[in-house]
C-alpha cells in the first residue's frame, strides 16, 4: 500500500510540476504582451520620438469622479525627454456606452491640447457603435488638437445635443459617451496639471 502511495505522489507531482511551470511561463508572456500592446497604443496617441523615459513604469493610478463617473480606477501615464515633461496619457473610460464600459487612451500636450485618442477595449454594436474603433474608421482623428478652448466648453457635444463633434450614423449614444469621456479627460487635466507635473518631477529626483 505504502508503495503505491509512493507512486501515486509521484505521478501526482510529475503532473503538477509541468503544468505549474507552463502556467508561470504563459501567465509571464501574456503580461509582456499586454504591455507591448499598451505600448504601442500609447505610441499612436503621441509620438514615441517626442519622449526618452520608459513611459510605461511612468505611472499613476487615480480614482476621481471628474475623471470617470462611478469610481472605477484610470491610469496616468507622463512622456518625458530630457526629464521634462512633453506629454501625458489618460488611460481612462466611458462608463456609459451604449454596451458599457468603453475604455480609451488619451493624449494631452503641456498646452492641454489632445494629441490622439484611441479606443482600447469596447463592446459597442458591429456596424454602428464600433464605428468609433479606429481599425473601423478615422472618426478619432476629430479630436487631434482640440482642447477646451477648441470648441468653447459648452460645445463639447454631438450635435443633437448642440454640440460641435459628429454622432455616427444610426447611433447617438456611442459617440456622446466618447466625446464626454475626452472632455472629461481634459478638466481633469487641467485641474490637477501642476500636480501631475509635480509628481513627474519627484519620481525623477528619487532616481
Amino acid at each position: 500500500m505504502l508503495g503505491s502511495a509512493g507512486l501515486l505522489i509521484l505521478f501526482a507531482l510529475g503532473g503538477t510540476i509541468p503544468v505549474a511551470w507552463l502556467q508561470s511561463a504563459t501567465a509571464e508572456r501574456i503580461a509582456e504582451n499586454l504591455q507591448q500592446a499598451r505600448l504601442k497604443s500609447i505610441n499612436e496617441v503621441i509620438d514615441a520620438d517626442l519622449y526618452d523615459n520608459n513611459i510605461l513604469e511612468a505611472q499613476q493610478l487615480v480614482t476621481d469622479e471628474q475623471l470617470i463617473p462611478g469610481g472605477l480606477q484610470a491610469a496616468i501615464y507622463t512622456a518625458t525627454k530630457n526629464d521634462v515633461l512633453v506629454a501625458t496619457v489618460i488611460e481612462t473610460i466611458a462608463p456609459d456606452g451604449y454596451s458599457g464600459n468603453i475604455r480609451m487612451l488619451i493624449g494631452i500636450d503641456p498646452a492641454g491640447k489632445l494629441t490622439g485618442v484611441r479606443i482600447l477595449e469596447h463592446r459597442e454594436t458591429p456596424g454602428l457603435g464600433d464605428t468609433i474603433d479606429q481599425y473601423h474608421s478615422d472618426y478619432l482623428d476629430v479630436f487631434t488638437g482640440k482642447s477646451l478652448g477648441n470648441p468653447v466648453s459648452s460645445r463639447w457635444a454631438v450635435k443633437k445635443d448642440g454640440g460641435d463633434f459628429d454622432q455616427l450614423t444610426g447611433a447617438t449614444i456611442t459617440p456622446r459617451a466618447v466625446v464626454q469621456a475626452v472632455k472629461r479627460a481634459l478638466l481633469y487635466y487641467n485641474a490637477n496639471q501642476a500636480t501631475l507635473e509635480d509628481n513627474n518631477a519627484e519620481d525623477h529626483g528619487k532616481q
